[in-house]
């Protein structure tokens, strides 16, 4: 595996072929809509492997003007945090560690920034896999966001 290295806009088709190996759970994107993503994450970071990118993060501060429904749950409630919008690897790395690099990485930026890290889970449709995956990585349940088809648990991890 490749050190993280920051995305950067050549990056963003690849980053949609993998984000769409993770739907439902990753959220079904644009190229035009991952690269606005990408300009305004605080931290966006990818992985590669012998192929190219094989993973990626993207993480916003609070307060920018992302739409995201789950992200503004954490806007009315928090006032520091790092939200992990997307974290995706690629179908033929998963299984890896790619996604626990990421996350490490994600850990060690929020800390630096003196603040938790927030993310969402579904759980309509059920993710199970990206559940235990936030729990070995120290995120705890803080609330559960209900819209009409779908539902997602709200996560956060304290340094």
């Amino acid at each position: 595996m490749q050190p993280l290295r920051p995305l950067s806009l050549h990056d963003v088709p690849r980053m949609v072929e993998i984000n769409e190996q993770g739907l439902p759970g990753t959220g079904k994107v644009t190229e035009e809509e991952m690269a606005d993503l990408l300009s305004l994450s605080e931290f966006a970071m990818g992985l590669e492997n012998q192929q190219g990118l094989a993973g990626f993060v993207l993480c916003l501060m609070p307060k920018t003007r992302y739409g995201s429904l789950n992200y503004k749950w954490f806007n009315e409630r928090y006032d520091e945090f790092l939200y992990v919008d997307r974290i995706a690897v690629a179908e033929e790395a998963r299984s890896g560690g790619l996604g626990s690099a990421l996350y490490d990485a994600v850990a060690a930026h929020a800390e630096r920034l003196a603040c938790p890290v927030t993310a969402e889970v579904s759980l309509r449709p059920p993710n199970p896999g990206s559940m235990r995956f936030h729990a070995r990585h120290g995120f705890n349940q803080i609330g559960v966001f209900e819209q009409a088809e779908k539902a997602v648990t709200m996560m956060i991890r304290r340094h």
